[in-house]
């Protein structure tokens, strides 16, 4: 009896019900390194695709809602595929001519360069031409964290109302992964295709950065999935951004727990 009963306590630490579609949460204290070592507050969420079991640091965080930023390229890129704003990834939009701040913005862009620069104008320019109603419908059948715009359609995932969790962007991604989203099979193909972002002979890296630079409280984001062997890994990166260098440790965070956990090399 009192064997079981130690088990059971033991467990209270770790295991948990969530309402990420009713996974096993396993708390990952040892993640809190990571964070310490730079001095910023975070989380992160780590889910191999389809398995009962989800990992998390600082469940109360994974859970809160922020401004997706440049992740929301993701289905930027998916609604202005499936509405043919822009037929494929090759497609090129022409630069104004205004100087921007990221020398790499500052030339003619398709898909594929703009979501590897997270090109902003390239990306406000396809929500214009997709519209509030059309960008409104699918946000709301993607079920996109509150689903909320706001007021402007070139700038509401930068500085608007719409929100969602690191845990939102796990279920998000989950269901892009398993082609389970109101797309054609071939524009979730393209979108994944310019995920990419690492390829080695053991595993494929797939993400996208953000970061909340418009308002008061910065938030860098990093959210993508790794393919390896058979299995496919998922995660979600949630940080504060105090100064511009605390950038720098979206992916180098993401990078060190993926490589603890046996998910890159």
């Amino acid at each position: 009896m009192e064997h079981k009963i130690l088990i059971l306590f033991l467990l209270s630490f770790v295991l948990t019900i969530s309402g990420n579609n009713g996974k096993i949460i396993i708390e990952k204290n040892d993640w809190a390194k990571y964070y310490n070592d730079v001095n910023l507050d975070g989380t992160f969420v780590l889910t191999k695709l389809n398995s009962d079991t989800l990992y998390y640091y600082n469940l109360e965080r994974a859970n809160k809602r922020y401004l997706p930023a440049s992740t929301f390229k993701i289905p930027n890129s998916l609604i202005a595929l499936e509405t043919e704003v822009i037929t494929d990834e090759n497609e090129i939009i022409e630069w104004d001519g205004k100087i921007r701040f990221i020398e790499q913005w500052n030339k003619d862009q398709n898909l594929q360069s703009a979501i590897k620069y997270s090109c902003v104008w390239f990306y406000q320019e396809l929500a214009r031409r997709v519209g509030r109603d059309r960008m409104q419908l699918y946000v709301d059948l993607i079920n996109y964290g509150n689903s909320k715009l706001g007021a402007q359609i070139d700038t509401f995932w930068l500085e608007g109302d719409i929100r969602i969790s690191p845990m939102e962007q796990i279920d998000f991604l989950t269901a892009f992964i398993n082609r389970q989203l109101p797309f054609k099979k071939r524009n979730i193909d393209i979108v994944e295709k310019i995920l990419l972002i690492d390829s080695t002979n053991t595993f494929r890296l797939y993400a996208k950065t953000g970061w909340t630079a418009r308002v008061g409280f910065q938030v860098g984001w990093y959210v993508g999935f790794v393919k390896k062997n058979n299995e496919i890994w998922i995660f979600a990166l949630n940080i504060d951004i105090n100064e511009k260098k605390d950038a720098d440790n979206r992916e180098s965070i993401t990078r060190a727990i993926l490589k603890g956990e046996g998910v890159i090399d």
